[in-house]
């Protein structure tokens, strides 16, 4: 149970003994319900008042991610298409580096940034680090019209899942180093999809928790990516017999 669901019912305990200590002696004969029946109901009823805040809170923080990742076609349109993926980079703070150009565009922690990118109109980018970021697959649409793309960092993303892999095809003819490490909702069967970057150089996969057979998994990559080097710390390798087969199928799907 999380710390917020003990905090809530240990607040409802303490609501519920104050509640039953200052109720007013009755005058009827009747005698009321035992003191442990009062506070089951009492701590019931208040029971799916914390299930019906938790499940506000978790909707309100999908659509405020939704949000986030919306498509900036708004910039494209009056400013390009480079200017609208920066922006959108910079919105999610993560940074990048234009092509030709030796200088990093960032926003801080506090999410403010440099406008000086506005002066980069019609300059394709060539490296992307948003690690960490709220970005996911809807937010990958931004940057799709960046065919000069060479380096593209999703390290520890949380919302980056299977089905934003295959969204990675649109960098197959330039993407060069591609870290998906450290996310959580990553499996073995969404890794299928990295076999459409044939001009990947660079792949690290270290410590993707929904792996099973990581050794395996590790094989299959290196035969359907020959021209990859593969980075994977963080795992167990020894190799079971267990599983291996499922996921061997995962990977070799569609192939």
């Amino acid at each position: 149970m999380s710390a917020c669901i003990m905090s809530l019912h240990r607040c409802c305990q303490r609501s519920a003994l104050l509640m039953i200590g200052r109720r007013p002696q009755s005058s009827s004969s009747v005698s009321p319900p035992p003191l442990h029946r009062r506070l089951l109901l009492f701590l019931t009823q208040r029971f799916y008042d914390v299930e019906a805040f938790l499940r506000w809170r978790t909707q309100r923080k999908s659509k405020k991610i939704q949000k986030k990742n919306a498509y900036y076609g708004y910039t494209q349109k009056f400013y390009g298409r480079d200017i609208a993926a920066a922006y959108y980079i910079l919105s999610m703070k993560g940074q990048f580096r234009y092509v030709g150009q030796s200088e990093w565009f960032r926003a801080d922690q506090k999410g403010k940034f440099n406008w000086d990118f506005l002066n980069y109109k019609d300059t394709p980018l060539e490296e992307v680090n948003m690690s960490y970021t709220l970005i996911n697959y809807t937010g990958l649409r931004n940057l799709e019209h960046q065919q000069s793309l060479r380096t593209l960092s999703l390290r520890g993303c949380p919302e980056v899942d299977d089905w934003s892999l295959p969204r990675l095809h649109m960098f197959q003819d330039s993407l060069e180093e591609l870290d998906i490490s450290h996310c959580p909702r990553i499996t073995t069967g969404g890794l299928a999809a990295l076999r459409n970057l044939k001009g990947l150089r660079r792949l690290d996969v270290s410590s993707l928790p929904g792996i099973s057979s990581p050794g395996l998994v590790i094989i299959l990559l290196e035969e359907m990516l020959p021209q990859c080097k593969i980075t994977a710390t963080g795992y167990d390798f020894s190799l079971r017999q267990e599983g291996q087969e499922e996921c061997k199928e995962q990977l070799q799907g569609q192939r």
